[in-house]
C-alpha cells in the first residue's frame, strides 16, 4: 500500500504494473473497497497499464490533512479528489473506470477534466447527479430499493451506519447482488475499510447533498455550478449495467445516450450485479482495454 498527499487528502492507494504504461484510475463505490478490483487489476497489469486503485475519501488508510476541512461527500470533492490524485502522480493522462461513488467520479472527471481523461468505463451510465430534481419521486419499485438512502437523511440513520456498517454492507451486497456469492472472508477484507473515522460522516454527507438537503464545501461551489449543468462527457466511453444490478435497472442506454458524445459501446452483463468489476472482472478489464488500445 501507497500513501501521497494529493489536494485536501492523504491517499492510501495501491498500484501495479509498469510505471511507463498507460495510466488507468480504478474508483471503487459504497460500501465497497478497492478489493472490488482484486481481479480486474492483475489483469490490466499483464497488458502492460500502469494501474492505480485508490481508497476515496472515508475509506481504508485514506485520511483527510487537515481535521478542520469537511468530511464531504458531494460529488465535486470525489471528483476533484481524482484530479488531485492525479497531480500529485504526475500522470497528465488516464482511463478512468468506476461503479457507484467511483463511476461517479469518473464520470465527473471526465466532463469537468476532459483533457485529463484517455477513456471512461462507467457502470450504469451517466452518474453525475441532478440534484436541482432531486425531489422528484421515482418509480415506486425503484423508491422501496433506495431505503438506505431515506435512513441516511436522519440522525437515527447515522447512528445506524456507526453502529452496523457491516450489517448494512452484507445486506446492501445481498440487495443489490443477488447472483454475487461471496463469503464471509471477502465482505470482512472490504468492510474492514470501513472502520476509517471518517467514513459515516462522508456517507451521511453525501446521501443527503445528493438531495439538496445538506450544504456543500463552499471550496466546490464551481465544480457543483459546472455539474448543475449536467454537462456532456466527449472523452470515449464504454458503458456496463449489470442484467440483475439491484440498484438501477438495467437498460438499453438510450436514456443517457445524449450525455455521452463519443460512446463506444454500452453492454448488458447477464446475471451480474451492482459490484460489477467484482462479479465480472474480464469483462470489466476487457472493456478497459478497449479504450487503452484505442
Amino acid at each position: 500500500m501507497r500513501h501521497i498527499e494529493a489536494g485536501v487528502l492523504d491517499i492510501a492507494y495501491y498500484e501495479t504494473g509498469p510505471a511507463g504504461g498507460p495510466a488507468v484510475m480504478l474508483l471503487h463505490g459504497f460500501p465497497y473497497d478497492i478489493h472490488s478490483y482484486v481481479d480486474v487489476a492483475p489483469q490490466l497489469a499483464a497488458q502492460g497499464c500502469r494501474v492505480i486503485v485508490p481508497y476515496l475519501r472515508g475509506y481504508g488508510p485514506t485520511r483527510f490533512r487537515d481535521v478542520t476541512t469537511p468530511r464531504s461527500g458531494q460529488q465535486g470533492a470525489i471528483g476533484a479528489d481524482l484530479i488531485a490524485l492525479l497531480d500529485a502522480l504526475s500522470i497528465p493522462r488516464a482511463i478512468f473506470a468506476g461503479y457507484d461513488w467511483g463511476g461517479r467520479a469518473a464520470c465527473v472527471g471526465a466532463a469537468l477534466w476532459p483533457e485529463r481523461c484517455g477513456g471512461l468505463v462507467s457502470v450504469n451510465g451517466y452518474l453525475i447527479q441532478d440534484i436541482a430534481n432531486a425531489q422528484k419521486p421515482a418509480d415506486v419499485a425503484f423508491e422501496v430499493g433506495y431505503w438506505y438512502q431515506w435512513y441516511f437523511q436522519i440522525e437515527r440513520g447515522r447512528a445506524g451506519l456507526a453502529a452496523n456498517r457491516r450489517e448494512i454492507a452484507r445486506m446492501l451486497w445481498q440487495q443489490w447482488s443477488p447472483n454475487w456469492r461471496f463469503d464471509d472472508a471477502t465482505l470482512e477484507r472490504t468492510v474492514e475499510a470501513h472502520d476509517n473515522p471518517d467514513y459515516v460522516d462522508v456517507t451521511i454527507h453525501g446521501y443527503r447533498h445528493r438531495y439538496g438537503l445538506a450544504e456543500g464545501d463552499p471550496c466546490y461551489a464551481e465544480i457543483e455550478h459546472k455539474l448543475a449543468a449536467l454537462p456532456v462527457i466527449t472523452v470515449p466511453a464504454i458503458t456496463l449495467d449489470g442484467e440483475a444490478d439491484g440498484v438501477l435497472r438495467a437498460t438499453d442506454g438510450s436514456a443517457h445516450a445524449a450525455k455521452f458524445a463519443d460512446r463506444r459501446a454500452h453492454r448488458v452483463i447477464p446475471r451480474a450485479g451492482h459490484n460489477l468489476p467484482q462479479e465480472e472482472p474480464e469483462v470489466f478489464a476487457s472493456a478497459v482495454m478497449e479504450l487503452v488500445k484505442s
